[in-house]
Protein backbone atom coordinates (compact mmCIF):
# COMPACT_ATOMS: atom_id res chain seq x y z
CA UNK A 1 0.00 0.00 0.00
CA UNK A 2 1.19 3.51 -0.84
CA UNK A 3 -0.10 6.44 1.21
CA UNK A 4 0.36 10.12 0.38
CA UNK A 5 0.43 12.41 3.43
CA UNK A 6 0.34 16.19 2.94
CA UNK A 7 1.86 18.13 5.85
CA UNK A 8 2.19 21.81 6.66
CA UNK A 9 4.64 23.82 8.72
CA UNK A 10 3.01 26.16 11.26
CA UNK A 11 4.14 28.45 14.05
CA UNK A 12 4.44 26.59 17.35
CA UNK A 13 0.82 26.30 18.55
CA UNK A 14 2.01 26.24 22.16
CA UNK A 15 3.01 29.89 21.72
CA UNK A 16 -0.07 31.04 19.83
CA UNK A 17 -0.47 33.91 22.29
CA UNK A 18 2.74 35.42 20.87
CA UNK A 19 1.41 35.69 17.34
CA UNK A 20 1.08 39.35 16.34
CA UNK A 21 -0.66 41.46 13.72
CA UNK A 22 1.43 43.76 11.53
CA UNK A 23 1.16 47.48 12.16
CA UNK A 24 -0.94 48.05 9.04
CA UNK A 25 -3.20 45.09 9.83
CA UNK A 26 -2.44 43.39 6.51
CA UNK A 27 -1.06 40.14 7.88
CA UNK A 28 -0.48 37.93 10.90
CA UNK A 29 3.17 37.70 11.87
CA UNK A 30 4.91 34.88 13.72
CA UNK A 31 8.53 36.06 13.57
CA UNK A 32 10.66 34.59 16.31
CA UNK A 33 8.38 31.60 16.89
CA UNK A 34 9.60 28.06 16.31
CA UNK A 35 8.14 26.37 13.25
CA UNK A 36 6.67 22.88 13.72
CA UNK A 37 4.66 20.40 11.75
CA UNK A 38 0.93 20.98 12.10
CA UNK A 39 -0.18 18.64 14.95
CA UNK A 40 -3.05 17.06 12.99
CA UNK A 41 -0.65 16.40 10.09
CA UNK A 42 1.75 14.69 12.50
CA UNK A 43 -1.16 12.44 13.52
CA UNK A 44 -1.75 11.73 9.83
CA UNK A 45 1.89 10.65 9.38
CA UNK A 46 1.61 8.37 12.39
CA UNK A 47 -1.64 6.86 11.10
CA UNK A 48 -0.08 6.22 7.69
CA UNK A 49 2.96 4.56 9.24
CA UNK A 50 0.75 2.29 11.36
CA UNK A 51 -1.27 1.33 8.28
CA UNK A 52 1.89 0.29 6.41
CA UNK A 53 3.87 -1.65 9.01
CA UNK A 54 3.86 -4.58 11.35
CA UNK A 55 3.83 -2.74 14.65
CA UNK A 56 5.03 -5.77 16.59
CA UNK A 57 8.15 -6.37 14.48
CA UNK A 58 8.54 -2.75 13.25
CA UNK A 59 8.90 -3.99 9.68
CA UNK A 60 7.71 -1.76 6.85
CA UNK A 61 5.02 -3.34 4.68
CA UNK A 62 4.17 -0.36 2.44
CA UNK A 63 5.28 3.13 1.46
CA UNK A 64 4.50 6.51 2.98
CA UNK A 65 5.23 9.60 0.89
CA UNK A 66 5.00 12.98 2.62
CA UNK A 67 4.57 16.22 0.71
CA UNK A 68 4.45 19.87 1.62
CA UNK A 69 3.95 23.19 -0.16
CA UNK A 70 5.96 26.19 1.00
CA UNK A 71 9.39 27.85 0.99
CA UNK A 72 12.61 25.84 0.67
CA UNK A 73 13.16 25.54 4.44
CA UNK A 74 9.99 23.44 4.69
CA UNK A 75 12.37 20.61 3.76
CA UNK A 76 13.26 20.43 7.45
CA UNK A 77 9.63 19.69 8.29
CA UNK A 78 9.61 16.94 5.67
CA UNK A 79 12.85 15.51 7.12
CA UNK A 80 11.07 15.25 10.47
CA UNK A 81 8.40 13.02 8.93
CA UNK A 82 11.08 10.97 7.17
CA UNK A 83 12.83 10.50 10.51
CA UNK A 84 9.57 9.08 11.90
CA UNK A 85 9.69 6.40 9.19
CA UNK A 86 8.22 7.78 5.95
CA UNK A 87 10.10 6.63 2.84
CA UNK A 88 10.11 9.71 0.57
CA UNK A 89 9.32 13.39 0.54
CA UNK A 90 8.07 15.91 -2.00
CA UNK A 91 8.57 19.67 -1.65
CA UNK A 92 6.58 22.06 -3.82
CA UNK A 93 8.11 25.51 -3.65
CA UNK A 94 5.59 28.28 -3.08
CA UNK A 95 4.96 31.38 -0.98
CA UNK A 96 2.64 30.92 1.98
CA UNK A 97 0.74 34.15 1.28
CA UNK A 98 0.01 33.09 -2.33
CA UNK A 99 -1.99 30.00 -1.37
CA UNK A 100 -5.35 29.07 0.03
CA UNK A 101 -7.12 25.72 0.43
CA UNK A 102 -8.14 25.63 -3.22
CA UNK A 103 -4.57 26.18 -4.47
CA UNK A 104 -3.22 23.51 -2.10
CA UNK A 105 -5.88 21.04 -3.27
CA UNK A 106 -4.94 21.78 -6.89
CA UNK A 107 -1.29 21.02 -6.12
CA UNK A 108 -2.22 17.80 -4.32
CA UNK A 109 -4.37 16.79 -7.28
CA UNK A 110 -1.27 16.94 -9.50
CA UNK A 111 0.86 15.03 -6.99
CA UNK A 112 -1.85 12.39 -6.71
CA UNK A 113 -1.76 11.92 -10.48
CA UNK A 114 2.02 11.43 -10.33
CA UNK A 115 2.14 9.13 -7.32
CA UNK A 116 -1.13 7.20 -7.74
CA UNK A 117 -1.37 6.31 -4.03
CA UNK A 118 -3.92 3.91 -2.60
CA UNK A 119 -4.85 6.42 0.08
CA UNK A 120 -4.42 10.11 0.92
CA UNK A 121 -4.31 10.77 4.67
CA UNK A 122 -4.11 14.31 6.03
CA UNK A 123 -4.90 16.23 9.17
CA UNK A 124 -8.48 17.45 9.50
CA UNK A 125 -7.28 21.09 9.63
CA UNK A 126 -4.28 23.33 10.19
CA UNK A 127 -3.98 25.09 13.52
CA UNK A 128 -3.04 28.42 11.95
CA UNK A 129 -5.96 28.90 9.54
CA UNK A 130 -8.36 26.24 10.91
CA UNK A 131 -10.17 26.23 7.57
CA UNK A 132 -10.85 22.47 7.45
CA UNK A 133 -11.23 22.52 3.65
CA UNK A 134 -8.27 20.92 1.85
CA UNK A 135 -9.29 17.28 2.32
CA UNK A 136 -12.85 17.85 1.18
CA UNK A 137 -11.85 19.98 -1.84
CA UNK A 138 -9.22 17.42 -2.85
CA UNK A 139 -11.69 14.52 -2.69
CA UNK A 140 -14.13 16.48 -4.85
CA UNK A 141 -11.46 17.34 -7.42
CA UNK A 142 -10.29 13.72 -7.60
CA UNK A 143 -13.78 12.24 -7.56
CA UNK A 144 -12.80 9.97 -4.66
CA UNK A 145 -14.78 8.84 -1.60
CA UNK A 146 -13.84 10.65 1.57
CA UNK A 147 -14.09 10.15 5.33
CA UNK A 148 -13.41 13.12 7.58
CA UNK A 149 -12.64 13.51 11.30
CA UNK A 150 -11.38 9.92 11.52
CA UNK A 151 -10.57 8.54 14.96
CA UNK A 152 -10.05 4.97 13.71
CA UNK A 153 -9.16 3.24 10.44
CA UNK A 154 -9.48 -0.46 9.70
CA UNK A 155 -8.41 -1.97 6.40
CA UNK A 156 -11.09 -4.24 4.96
CA UNK A 157 -11.80 -6.43 1.92
CA UNK A 158 -8.19 -7.50 1.56
CA UNK A 159 -6.91 -3.92 1.55
CA UNK A 160 -9.44 -2.70 -1.03
CA UNK A 161 -11.50 -0.66 1.45
CA UNK A 162 -11.34 1.09 4.82
CA UNK A 163 -13.82 1.16 7.66
CA UNK A 164 -13.45 4.58 9.26
CA UNK A 165 -14.76 5.73 12.62
CA UNK A 166 -15.81 9.38 12.20
CA UNK A 167 -16.20 11.67 15.19
CA UNK A 168 -19.63 13.33 15.01
CA UNK A 169 -21.68 15.32 17.51
CA UNK A 170 -23.56 12.25 18.71
CA UNK A 171 -20.56 9.93 19.05
CA UNK A 172 -18.79 7.87 16.38
CA UNK A 173 -20.19 7.09 12.92
CA UNK A 174 -18.61 4.11 11.15
CA UNK A 175 -18.45 4.35 7.36
CA UNK A 176 -16.88 2.11 4.73
CA UNK A 177 -15.07 3.64 1.76
CA UNK A 178 -13.49 1.86 -1.19
CA UNK A 179 -9.89 2.64 -2.09
CA UNK A 180 -8.46 4.88 -3.33
CA UNK A 181 -9.91 7.44 -0.95
CA UNK A 182 -9.18 10.60 1.02
CA UNK A 183 -9.24 10.47 4.82
CA UNK A 184 -8.75 13.37 7.23
CA UNK A 185 -7.81 12.43 10.80
CA UNK A 186 -8.62 13.78 14.24
CA UNK A 187 -6.38 13.59 17.30
CA UNK A 188 -7.76 10.23 18.55
CA UNK A 189 -6.39 8.47 15.47
CA UNK A 190 -3.20 7.91 17.52
CA UNK A 191 -5.04 5.84 20.12
CA UNK A 192 -3.41 2.54 21.01
CA UNK A 193 -5.97 0.49 19.04
CA UNK A 194 -7.15 3.09 16.52
CA UNK A 195 -5.47 1.47 13.49
CA UNK A 196 -6.04 -2.09 12.26
CA UNK A 197 -4.21 -3.12 9.09
CA UNK A 198 -4.48 -6.91 9.19
CA UNK A 199 -0.70 -7.20 9.59
CA UNK A 200 -0.01 -5.90 13.08
CA UNK A 201 -1.25 -8.46 15.64
CA UNK A 202 -4.49 -7.46 17.34
CA UNK A 203 -2.75 -7.89 20.68
CA UNK A 204 -0.25 -5.14 19.87
CA UNK A 205 -0.92 -1.77 21.52
CA UNK A 206 0.69 1.44 20.31
CA UNK A 207 1.45 4.39 22.61
CA UNK A 208 -1.37 6.96 22.64
CA UNK A 209 0.78 9.49 20.80
CA UNK A 210 2.80 9.93 17.61
CA UNK A 211 6.18 8.22 17.69
CA UNK A 212 9.39 10.07 18.43
CA UNK A 213 12.07 9.95 15.77
CA UNK A 214 14.90 7.70 16.92
CA UNK A 215 18.55 8.63 16.43
CA UNK A 216 18.73 5.97 13.74
CA UNK A 217 15.65 7.44 12.08
CA UNK A 218 17.11 10.95 12.17
CA UNK A 219 20.34 9.77 10.58
CA UNK A 220 18.58 7.72 7.89
CA UNK A 221 16.26 10.65 7.08
CA UNK A 222 19.27 12.62 5.83
CA UNK A 223 19.71 10.08 3.03
CA UNK A 224 16.06 9.73 2.04
CA UNK A 225 15.08 11.52 -1.19
CA UNK A 226 13.04 14.72 -1.33
CA UNK A 227 11.84 15.54 -4.84
CA UNK A 228 11.39 19.25 -5.56
CA UNK A 229 8.82 20.94 -7.77
CA UNK A 230 7.30 24.37 -8.20
CA UNK A 231 3.61 25.13 -8.44
CA UNK A 232 4.15 26.23 -12.05
CA UNK A 233 6.12 23.10 -13.01
CA UNK A 234 3.18 20.97 -11.87
CA UNK A 235 0.91 22.89 -14.22
CA UNK A 236 -1.16 24.46 -11.46
CA UNK A 237 -2.69 27.76 -12.54
CA UNK A 238 -5.18 28.21 -9.71
CA UNK A 239 -5.15 31.55 -7.89
CA UNK A 240 -6.30 32.11 -4.30
CA UNK A 241 -10.05 32.67 -4.06
CA UNK A 242 -9.92 34.11 -0.56
CA UNK A 243 -8.65 37.62 0.11
CA UNK A 244 -7.97 38.82 3.64
CA UNK A 245 -8.72 42.52 3.90
CA UNK A 246 -7.59 43.21 7.44
CA UNK A 247 -6.54 41.52 10.66
CA UNK A 248 -6.98 42.93 14.13
CA UNK A 249 -6.51 41.54 17.61
CA UNK A 250 -9.57 41.13 19.83
CA UNK A 251 -10.00 43.90 22.42
CA UNK A 252 -8.29 43.33 25.73
CA UNK A 253 -10.56 41.96 28.41
CA UNK A 254 -11.51 44.36 31.14
CA UNK A 255 -10.45 43.55 34.67
CA UNK A 256 -12.90 41.51 36.71
CA UNK A 257 -14.95 42.97 39.54
CA UNK A 258 -16.05 41.54 42.86
CA UNK A 259 -19.66 41.43 43.93
CA UNK A 260 -21.09 41.28 47.39
CA UNK A 261 -24.13 39.12 46.70
CA UNK A 262 -25.88 36.90 44.19
CA UNK A 263 -28.41 39.64 43.61
CA UNK A 264 -25.65 42.10 42.64
CA UNK A 265 -24.10 39.49 40.32
CA UNK A 266 -27.41 38.92 38.56
CA UNK A 267 -27.97 42.67 38.22
CA UNK A 268 -24.53 43.23 36.64
CA UNK A 269 -24.93 40.26 34.28
CA UNK A 270 -28.24 41.76 33.18
CA UNK A 271 -27.47 45.47 32.97
CA UNK A 272 -23.74 45.53 32.17
CA UNK A 273 -22.70 42.25 30.58
CA UNK A 274 -26.16 41.87 29.00
CA UNK A 275 -25.91 38.07 28.96
CA UNK A 276 -29.16 37.44 30.80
Amino acid sequence: MKILVPIKRVADPDNANKVKVSADGSRVTSEGLEQKVNPFDEYAVEAALRLTENGATQSREGEVVVCSVGPKDVAQTIRGALAMGAERGILVDGADDAMDANVIAAVLEKLYAQEKPDLVVLGKQQVDGDSNQVGQILAERLGLPQATFANSIELADGGKACVVGREVDGGVLRVKVGLPAVITVDLRIVGSKAIANGITPATHAYPDAPRYASLKGIMSAKKKPIAEHTIASLGVTEAPRIEYLKFELPPKRAAGVKVESVQELVEKLHSQAKVI
